[in-house]
Parts: structure tokens; sequence; C-alpha cells
């Protein structure tokens, strides 16, 4: 049983590697969903050993519809990312129309080649993304990351459950989001899954005294949340997967 764990900081990459994930998603933004981590964010994972990285691949925010500019920043993002010795990128591209964009999708592996590529929940805005499985398969992408088409696994397990019976044997399927040590087991039992993704994140609160900015300025108290992978949420998971028998 893989638990992968997705974070946007290092505090949290060194939290989540002593409370049993096998594996990290590397971004940041974490709050939008995630975005490509920076220059610095990456060298600092370097430091962290005996873990695999995956490095998200993601110019912005919004929609997975990127233009020739925004293909290109990925492109050298991926370029960094190989160079800099990571497993693995997460990434994900869509046409207009909803369909996954296979040519992208296989000049971005190609240009990774050899690190592993991992589809992100830019499966779950697809447009019968399970017809393009086998194409996903034939280009090498190695993982899948989706909650089945649903706001969260739990509720896409059905979805995710048959995308493992058709395809499993041939490519990694991994459900993500709403992914928690209550849930874990039954998300097995109705998938099959052996993979699992979660950031297992909590608000730990600014520790800013002075915040007269946002009554001067107008604004939320937004940029005054912070968010952290706790320890007890993840390693209450890997516990868990642990003693689930396997079917």
């Amino acid at each position: 049983m893989i638990l992968e764990v997705c974070v946007d900081s290092y505090t949290s990459m060194i939290t989540a590697k002593k409370a049993g994930a096998d594996r990290i998603e590397l971004c940041s933004a974490l709050n939008i969903g995630g975005l490509t981590p920076s220059y610095g964010l990456m060298k600092k994972a370097k430091e962290l050993k005996d873990i695999e990285v995956f490095v998200m691949i993601r110019p912005r925010s919004g929609d997975f519809l990127y233009d020739d500019n925004e293909i290109e920043t990925m492109k050298s993002d991926i370029i960094l990312a190989k160079e800099m010795g990571f497993q693995g990128i997460v990434t994900g591209i869509l046409l207009s129309d909803g369909k996954i964009d296979i040519v992208r999708m296989k000049e971005l592996v190609k240009i990774a080649h050899p690190l592993k590529v991992v589809l992100h929940r830019a499966f779950d805005d697809a447009k019968d993304p399970i017809e393009d499985v086998p194409k996903l398969i034939e280009m090498g992408i190695c993982r899948i990351l989706t909650s089945g088409q649903r706001k969260n696994a739990l509720e896409g397990a059905n979805y995710i459950g048959e995308i493992q019976k058709n395809f499993g044997g041939f490519i990694t399927i991994m459900p993500g989001c709403g992914v928690n040590a209550n849930n874990l087991e039954e998300i097995y039992k109705l998938t099959g899954c052996t993979n699992f993704h979660l950031s297992g994140k909590v608000n730990v609160g600014s520790k800013m005294e002075y915040r007269e900015c946002t009554k001067r300025m107008n604004t939320a108290n937004s940029e005054f949340i912070i968010e952290r992978a706790d320890y007890r949420l993840i390693k209450r998971a890997r516990e868990v997967l642990d003693t689930i028998e396997l079917i």
C-alpha cells in the first residue's frame, strides 16, 4: 500500500516523511490546487533523502487549456526537474472540447524521459477520459490521479473501481481528494487500488501579531491562513493502510 502526500513547503515535506509517506508530490500554492514549485523549493527538497518526489508541472491556476507560451514554460520546468534528479513529474493538459490533449501530453512525456509522468486531476475535468486511458498507457503515463470525476474520491469510488478493473494491470490508478484515515479502507474495498493520495493538511495559523493592514486595505484575513501537513492525520492514514488486508 503506497501513501502519497501532496505538500507545498519543505516543512510539510519533512512532516509527511516522518509520518510514513512513501512518496511526495511537490508543488506550490496547494490552496488553489497546486502549481509548479519554485526552484528554491525544489533545491531544498533534494536535501530530503530516501523518498520519491514527483514535481507538479502546472504553470498557472485555473483550467488546463494552455497556450503555446504556457506549454513552453512547462517544458522548461520539466527539463529543470529532470536536471535536478527528481523521480517524476505530475501534469495534465486538456483541449477546449474537454478531451485530454494527447498530442501535447506525448510531447511532455518525451521531454520528461526517463522521468516518470503522472496525469493529475485534469483527468477529472476531462470529457469521457476513460476512452483515452489506452492512449495514456501507450505513451508511457505511469499513474492517473483521480477522484472519479466527483468532488471527492469516496463519491467517485465506483468510477475509479471501473478504471482499476479495466486498466489497473497496465497503469496505476490512484484515488485522491478527500482521502483520509476515516475512509481509506472503504475506498480500497470499492476500488481495489493500492496507491492513495492526500494532503493531510491543517490550518496552523499565522504567527503575525500585527494585522492592521487588513483594516487599512479592506482585505480579508486569508493571507494569515497558513496550512501545513499534519503529522497525526498522515500517521493515522499510514496506520490504516498498514492494517488493510489485500483483496
